[in-house]
């Protein structure tokens, strides 16, 4: 334990913030009508998101306890902490340079609040990181098995993990790890992703992960759209925008508000088809109009304080208890087994308000700390270090072209960039196959 001592300085406070969580608002955070859509009974493959977390949710619901949801939650970051110092420890960093490359994730503000919130993100990290940290730690056919499984599992989570796993097969292909942990990591990743495929299969007639992602991307396009400048035809000339562009509100509200053309495209599959054609004439049509629109989301990047003190945001610990909504109440009851909604225990509660204010890692910081880890990596030749330092870059910037910025996407890639961050400082940087133990030079051997 002496070894290993600042770590344990650490992980003290940070297991303190969270049983504050814990006694604060108790059972757990609920987020708009996601965190429903996830607990309900009735399992279906989501439409606009997909359902791995709501099967997590389903082997947990005969113990009827949003608190062991929660409580799993903390616990699996925490562990996920401890798996990426141990990590940069094997990569030659001292015990406190390891520990304080955690401290991000061990104390980011909201890093806590996904935890302790009914939603998937906190699961996505976890998977996300660990076949990160699986993968760098040692390429075998075991680890590149078991680092695909938990890709996969990711991309059933969130549909923004897919990419990682052929991020992770191209390393694995360009460092020329051979064939066998490559074959391991994509048939292990193709199985979770191709047996949810088969389940949309079965139940709605077509294979896929979603029926949102056309969706998504309208939504988008709805920041520059001028149909003037596009000239759809006239079947895709009903999801055109009457608003002068000033006046448009954020792409996610193209989604789901009234005044949504979206609105007006009957079913499902053909309403995604039909936004998905209108998106990409209109990125076509007015590709620096697109590029502006996300160069504009990106410079969120730039802001110091992560949310005003006079802000509305549904990111910001709540003061007061509020009811669960009459159309949603039963589902989250059923889970529960009883009353479901948030508590908000004070002073607990405002303890943990306070320190929302200034417990967080500044995105500057983490985008300055990202762009230093890459190129340093380049120059020294940590090629491993740039594996979690492009999946972090991935996880970053993807949003804004497919969807929009959102404070929550910026999140997953924390723990990628400390990874980066402590294997480019690494005292040594490990051979493509490295040797389990190092032979010692025979005796009396003259050294040429």
């Amino acid at each position: 334990m002496s070894a290993h001592r600042a770590l344990v300085v650490a992980m003290l406070p940070a297991i303190g913030l969270r049983v504050l969580a814990m006694l604060g608002y108790p059972p757990a955070l609920l987020f708009y009508g996601d965190s429903f859509a996830f607990m309900r009974e009735e399992l279906a493959p989501g439409t606009t998101r997909p359902s791995g977390y709501s099967l997590l949710l389903a082997l947990l619901r005969p113990a009827h306890s949003l608190t062991l949801v929660t409580v799993l939650q903390h616990l699996l970051v925490l562990g996920l902490a401890v798996a990426v110092y141990a990590l940069l420890r094997r990569r030659g960093l001292p015990g406190w340079g390891a520990a304080l490359l955690v401290t991000p994730l061990l104390y980011d503000e909201f890093m806590l609040l996904l935890e302790h919130m009914i939603m998937a993100d906190a699961i996505f990290i976890v998977l996300v990181t660990a076949a990160v940290v699986l993968v760098v730690w040692r390429v075998t056919p075991t680890t590149a098995a078991v680092g695909g499984l938990l890709l996969g599992l990711a991309g059933i989570t969130r549909t923004v993990g897919l990419p990682l796993l052929i991020l992770v097969a191209a390393y694995l292909l360009i460092r020329r790890y051979g064939w066998r942990p490559l074959l391991a990591l994509l048939v292990a990743g193709a199985i979770p992703l191709g047996a949810y495929a088969t389940w949309t299969k079965v139940e709605k007639g077509k294979f896929g992960l979603t029926e949102a992602d056309g969706n998504f991307l309208w939504s988008r396009t709805m920041s520059f759209a001028d149909c003037d400048v596009i000239k759809p035809p006239e079947r895709l000339a009903v999801l055109c925008p009457r608003m002068p562009v000033e006046q448009r509100p954020y792409p996610p509200h193209w989604l789901w508000e009234d005044f949504s053309p979206l609105l007006k495209v009957p079913g499902t599959a053909n309403r995604n088809q039909l936004a998905g054609e209108f998106a990409r004439m209109a990125i076509l049509a007015q590709p620096g109009d697109y590029l502006a629109a996300v160069a504009t989301d990106l410079t969120e990047l730039l802001r110091w304080e992560r949310t005003a003190v006079d802000e509305k945001t549904p990111y910001k610990l709540p003061t007061s208890e509020k009811p669960i909504n009459e159309s949603v109440r039963d589902v989250a009851e059923s889970y529960e087994a009883g009353p479901a909604a948030t508590r908000v225990v004070e002073p607990v509660a405002g303890w943990l308000r306070a320190y929302q204010r200034f417990g967080y890692t500044p995105f500057p910081l983490l985008v300055l700390a990202l762009g230093g880890a890459l190129v340093a990596a380049l120059v020294r030749r940590r090629w491993d270090a740039l594996l979690p330092g492009v999946a972090a870059l991935a996880l970053i910037a993807s949003p804004p072209f497919l969807a929009a910025y959102d404070i929550r996407y910026v999140i997953p890639a924390i723990p990628l960039v400390c990874l980066a961050v402590g294997l480019t400082l690494g005292a040594r940087s490990p051979s493509r196959q490295e040797p389990a133990t190092t032979e010692p030079e025979p005796a009396g051997r003259v050294q040429a």
